[in-house]
Order: C-alpha cells, then structure tokens, then sequence
C-alpha cells in the first residue's frame, strides 16, 4: 500500500490531519466562496493542484453573460482584464489571509490572468515555502 500524504495542522489547539487532496479542496472551496463573495459570482467549475511551495487554482466559466457579450471587441477584452485584474489586486490581502488560514504558510507572491476567449481564469500563488505533508 502507498504511503498516505497528509499535513498536520494544529487548529484551536487541536491537530487536523489534511490529506493533499482534501487540502486541494478546502483551498478551492474557499476560493470560489471568495469568488462569490467579492467579485458576485463564482465559478462553474474549480480545481486546485499544490506543487512544492506553489498553489495552482484553475477557475472556468468565471465571465459573466454581460463580460462574454463585451468580450467579442478587442477594447472590450482589454477593459475585462484590466478590471479583473485590479479587483484582484484590492482583495489580495483577504485572498493572503484565506490561504494562511488554509495552509499555515504565508503568501510570497500571487499571479493571475483570465482568458476572454474561454472564461478561465488562473491563480498561482508563491508561498514562502513547501507546503509541508508528513508521510504515514
């Protein structure tokens, strides 16, 4: 049998046990409340890969009908992105707290970028280290 990768937490003096994979999901279930939240909707569909000291979110069907329709001019693509992007930018310091809180590991740098053409929408973020799992 595998060896099981999990990561300890201690939380309100207790320890969570997180495989990868629920940890991948607690960090895109937060996301995509976050998305509801602060941008008014969410995703259709969202999926959270943890590489090394990096956490890939891969959001689809991000665009609102109003954001498809304006997406169909170059100046509108334009005016999406920049508008994404900058809202983005003003709820950074919630998105570095739901994934200190998620992970225990702080936030070094976050990457993003949204297609007009296909509704998808790209997270990376760079935390300060490796996202530590123990073997068991």
């Amino acid at each position: 049998m595998d060896a099981m990768i999990v990561r300890a937490s201690i939380c309100k003096g207790r320890m969570a046990i997180y495989s990868k994979g629920l940890l991948e999901d607690e960090i895109t279930k937060a996301l995509i409340s976050w998305e509801k939240d602060y941008m008014g909707r969410g995703p259709e569909e969202a999926k959270t890969d943890i590489l090394r000291n990096m956490i890939i979110v891969t959001m689809r069907g991000v665009l609102s009908q109003a954001e498809r329709i304006l997406a169909r001019e170059k100046e509108g693509m334009a005016l999406i992105k920049k508008l994404r992007l900058q809202l983005v930018e003003q709820g950074r310091a919630d998105l570095e707290k739901i994934l200190i809180r998620v992970t225990s590991v702080k936030m070094v740098s976050l990457h993003t970028d949204i297609s007009t053409k296909t509704g998808e929408r790209v997270f990376i973020f760079v935390m300060e280290r490796d996202i530590d799992f123990l073997t068991m």
